[in-house]
């Protein structure tokens, strides 16, 4: 290439003509979103759920663990399902 001329595709080489770096920055760019969005979700719904997942016991085929009893109010579970129900009529699903 000489001085004073633009860089077009035809400079690069490829299936495509894309630019390495453009290829590279895309590539931090989905990493990034997918560490941001980690993060937001940990803010939003905070990590007790990942704890209780990572705490209880691995469940083998020979051993049976039973469900743990529902225990909210019955005020708490039809906020819940209003929520939910919400959530879903306006395209934002959980």
């Amino acid at each position: 290439m000489r001085m004073g001329h633009a860089c077009t595709h035809d400079h690069f080489r490829g299936p495509d003509k894309e630019h390495p770096v453009v290829a590279i920055l895309a590539v931090i760019a989905i990493v990034a979103a997918i560490l941001l969005i980690g993060l937001a979700r940990v803010a939003v719904h905070g990590t007790e759920d990942l704890q209780e997942a990572l705490a209880d016991p691995v469940v083998s085929d020979l051993v049976v663990v039973p469900p743990k009893p529902d225990n909210l109010p019955r005020e708490e579970r039809e906020v819940d399902a209003a929520v939910t129900s919400s959530r879903f009529a306006t395209g934002f699903s959980p």
